[in-house]
């Protein structure tokens, strides 16, 4: 609508009794805006009024859709803080919730390796278990289990895909792909080294509970009752031990997985990794952990029976355990089961890591080199 263009003159009603400001030059001009549409009018800077209508051309229910990110810009930078806050995450997914899962064949293993009287094998051990303590007995000592690797998970493959990163730098791109698997122990055995700070005091009581019948029924009173017995420097008596079976288990763990990996792509699938389905790459992730679980549980498992018998008798001592197992007993008592156990753990830990790095937004594990940082 176009006004007339009427002399502006001094207004006949103070000021302060209207809002509007319109030039109160005609009766009509004021009449024309409603209450509801003065605010149309009040908003513009000044302008003709001929030009109101081009004002109302950008309509607000455009704008959002400028204001919407666009998909790729929520994908986790590689190597970023938000990359390894996410590694942390699958590792604690990964180890607590899959060393949780298989408590009854740690417990049977555990008992086995302290008690070889008892406990012959592993069905007669379940029979054992069930008899004396029902199906609640399967699983005693769960929740230092699930915290514990929980924590030890958080720090492992969390702190190696640092180190990983870290030594790849330092050697350069050309002596790190030459090297590469160099680069995988060095990133493996630095972690391990911090993750099993996190993992031992839980480890400590867990096997208290678990082979002693009566100590403790769980975390809440067994980490106080040991606390009592054999003070908090007794919680980090098994480091040591500890260090010995993780380390060259992890050190197995994560090198003969990038290894497989990498073997699998270029010799049993036809085609590049990134043009392979994510469902594919979750199962190659999953059999290449099995088989790095089988090599890992061999070379690691005389510590492992050393840790359970330190733990398990105050005072004990590696030479106790020797004399006691033999070296024959430290590197085979329990190894079926532990075979079967960390086998199956192995390629799940893999399995459950990656897909939560696929659910995030990240490639899998291993295969092909992973992007530079810019």
């Amino acid at each position: 609508m176009v006004f007339p263009d009427i002399p502006s003159r001094q207004p006949w009603i103070p000021s302060f009794l209207y809002h509007t400001h319109t030039p109160p030059s005609s009766v009509e001009s004021k009449k024309t805006p409603t209450p509801e549409k003065s605010p149309s009018f009040m908003i513009p800077a000044p302008t003709p009024p001929s030009s109101v209508e081009t004002k109302k051309t950008p309509t607000p229910e455009k704008s959002p859709s400028f204001m919407i990110p666009a998909p790729s810009d929520k994908r986790i930078a590689m190597f970023s803080p938000q990359y390894y806050a996410a590694c942390t995450a699958g590792g604690i997914f990964s180890c607590g919730l899959t060393h949780m899962a298989v408590t009854p064949l740690d417990l049977v293993k555990c008992n086995m390796q302290i008690n070889p009287a008892k406990y012959k094998g592993i069905g007669s051990g379940f029979g054992v278990l069930l008899r004396e303590q029902g199906v609640k007995g399967f699983f005693r000592g769960w929740v230092p289990t699930l915290l514990g690797y929980s924590a030890q998970g958080a720090c492992k493959f969390g702190f190696y895909e640092f180190f990983k990163k870290y030594y790849s730098d330092i050697a350069g791109p050309e002596i790190a792909a030459k090297y590469k698997t160099f680069i995988f122990l060095a990133g493996s055995a630095s972690a391990e080294v911090i993750a099993d700070i996190a993992l031992c005091p839980f480890e400590a009581v867990k096997v208290r509970v678990q082979t002693q019948p009566g100590f403790a029924k769980g975390l809440s009173d067994g980490l106080p009752k040991f606390i009592r017995a054999e003070g908090a420097s007794g919680l980090y008596k098994g480091i040591v031990p500890l260090w010995g079976r993780q380390i060259p288990y992890t050190m197995m763990k994560f090198s003969t997985f990038e290894n497989i990996v990498e073997a699998i792509y270029k010799k049993a699938i036809p085609l590049p990794k990134d043009q392979c389905s994510k469902r594919l790459q979750l199962g190659v992730s999953f059999a290449g952990g099995y088989v790095a679980g089988v090599l890992c549980a061999i070379v690691s498992h005389p510590a492992d029976n050393l840790v359970s018998f330190l733990n398990n008798a105050k005072g004990a001592t590696v030479g106790d355990a020797v004399n006691k197992l033999g070296l024959w007993g430290l590197c085979t008592r329990g190894l079926p089961l532990r075979i079967v156990m960390i086998g199956t753990l192995t390629g799940a830990q893999w399995g459950i890591y990656d897909a939560f790095k696929v659910f995030v937004g990240l490639p899998t594990t291993g295969g092909s080199p992973a992007p530079a940082k810019k």
